[in-house]
């Protein structure tokens, strides 16, 4: 009994302890769920009829499906008997690859880490910035079935091909040419043109660039930095790369859309396109001043993520200041600093949020600011808690004994060490200031109620929730998505930055 109980012990750690193996077991559970979502959605109950493009969107994510449990049972099959996955096995990960065509990310993802056994941290960012181009064209691409498009939106589709093509061929050197702890010093002409692509907003370029840089300066030097381990964690958590995709992939939409996305069409009234059900021309179908949703949704993220980190950067600078100067100085200079910030603490974000834009109108700058003062208290207390912790250390004491100034050590010595908790906790912050912003918009005190915002989008929407669903449904979903995002996010990051997990 005690054998068979070991033996089960064993066999469920050799599992978890495969990363291939999580990644599968995840990825075909979430590829069945958006399967029956599709599934549900293809039949249209009410008028008893087939919807003929979203069953063959079904068919096509329920063969891969398949495909994906199949493979999931012989990696499970080739750890249990050898300990590792066979090269038979592996070559499966390449069907996956032609997933891309159906636009699912995780059965897409998991082709490109099964296909080689190495995963550096690089190839795992250079498949990422790959995906990310190529969703952004296909989302692009959209436009095509428009009545008319922008007039840049032919030269801005050429340099975004362009791009991906480089990008492309960026994977596939990574891929032979960069190991764990090498990378080819001829990379270094990779690194530059791949950091310039980075101007499409994909932020996974300007990552890999300058990943491939500091890997080639260190070449032949075995020690990790922290920052380098962190890459790893990171890379190795799917649902935080899922995160981190979701994120940026928005952010280069955001950037692109201006040159390949027409304005006009997201503002301007069109009556005789009034509350249109989606189709290839509206993807989202149209409100009831004949807008298209899927285009205001677009630039609607422009808005979100540009008041989403702004209202986050103020308060993590200005508490983050305020934080270290009283955790480092203490005593009197830490009561008056920290009572200030209780007062300020004791007043709800939400209705300081509100009254500061009640006061001063609600427009775009007036939010980030009512969001951004409210949050403050909450960083300064973090970084007070890391200030006082880090000033204990050895080297602090080093510093002062060498005759640094108070300035010095804080700012070079303290607050890069302090750090980490900081960028997790802003991570999960942004989320809840997504939130925010559309609820203020929501209510009427958030962004003007002529901007493409999804809080002023979902707000239209919500009028029309018996005949027309879809309006608050696609912002409500995007919301939904941003905000689990930030959160998968930083949760990834918690765990790579705490030391306690190595």
């Amino acid at each position: 009994m005690i054998k068979k109980l070991q033996s089960k012990q064993g066999t469920a750690h050799q599992l978890k302890s495969s990363p291939e193996y999580r990644q599968a077991s995840f990825t075909w559970v979430i590829s069945l769920t958006l399967s029956v979502i599709l599934l549900l959605n293809s039949f249209d109950f009410a008028g008893g009829a087939l919807k003929p493009w979203v069953f063959t969107a079904f068919a096509a994510y329920a063969l891969f499906t398949i495909v994906q449990m199949i493979i999931t049972l012989l990696i499970r099959r080739d750890l249990l008997r050898t300990g590792d996955i066979r090269r038979s096995t592996r070559l499966l990960g390449y069907i996956q690859l032609l997933s891309i065509i159906t636009g699912n990310l995780f059965t897409v993802t998991f082709g490109f880490n099964l296909v080689k056994q190495q995963k550096p941290p690089e190839y795992t960012i250079a498949v990422y910035m790959l995906l990310t181009q190529l969703y952004v064209i296909a989302i692009s691409a959209l436009n095509l079935f428009k009545p008319y498009v922008s007039n840049t939106f032919l030269p801005a589709m050429f340099i975004l091909v362009v791009v991906a093509i480089l990008q492309l061929i960026a994977l596939l050197l990574v891929a032979k040419f960069v190991t764990s702890h090498y990378a080819h010093p001829k990379l270094v002409w990779l690194a530059l043109p791949i950091i310039v692509t980075a101007a499409t907003g994909n932020i996974f370029a300007l990552v890999l660039g300058i990943n491939l840089l500091a890997k080639i300066r260190k070449n032949g030097n075995p020690a990790m930095t922290r920052w380098s381990d962190v890459w790893i964690k990171l890379t190795a958590n799917s649902t935080a790369m899922a995160g981190l995709f979701f994120v940026i992939f928005l952010f280069c939409l955001s950037v692109c859309s201006v040159f390949t996305f027409d304005y006009s069409v997201a503002i301007d009234n069109n009556y005789s396109a009034i509350l249109l059900p989606p189709s290839l021309e509206y993807p989202f179908g149209t409100d009831n001043f004949g807008r298209d949703l899927f285009s205001r949704i677009v630039f609607g993220a422009r808005i979100s993520l540009i008041v989403g980190f702004a209202s986050t950067l103020i308060p993590v600078i200005i508490g983050g200041i305020l934080g270290a100067i009283s955790g480092y100085y203490g005593r009197q200079t830490d009561n008056i600093i920290m009572r200030l910030l209780d007062v300020l603490y004791a007043i709800p974000g939400i209705l300081l949020a509100i009254a500061i834009i009640a006061a001063f109108g609600a427009n775009t700058v007036n939010l980030i600011l009512a969001l951004s003062v409210g949050a403050i208290p909450t960083y300064a207390r973090t970084m007070r808690a890391n200030v006082m912790l880090v000033s204990t250390y050895e080297y602090v004491d080093a510093a002062r004994a060498f005759g640094s100034s108070n300035f010095s050590i804080i700012f070079k010595h303290i607050v890069p060490n302090s750090l980490a908790p900081m960028i997790v906790k802003s991570t999960l912050t942004i989320g809840a200031a997504v939130i925010s912003t559309s609820s203020l918009s929501y209510l009427g005190l958030g962004v003007e109620p002529h901007i493409p915002e999804w809080g002023n989008i979902l707000k239209i929407g919500s009028t029309y929730l018996e005949t027309n669903s879809y309006l608050a449904i696609y912002p409500g979903l995007a919301i939904i998505a941003l905000v689990l995002s930030f959160n998968f996010l930083g949760d990834g990051l918690r765990d790579a930055l705490d030391p306690k997990l190595d």
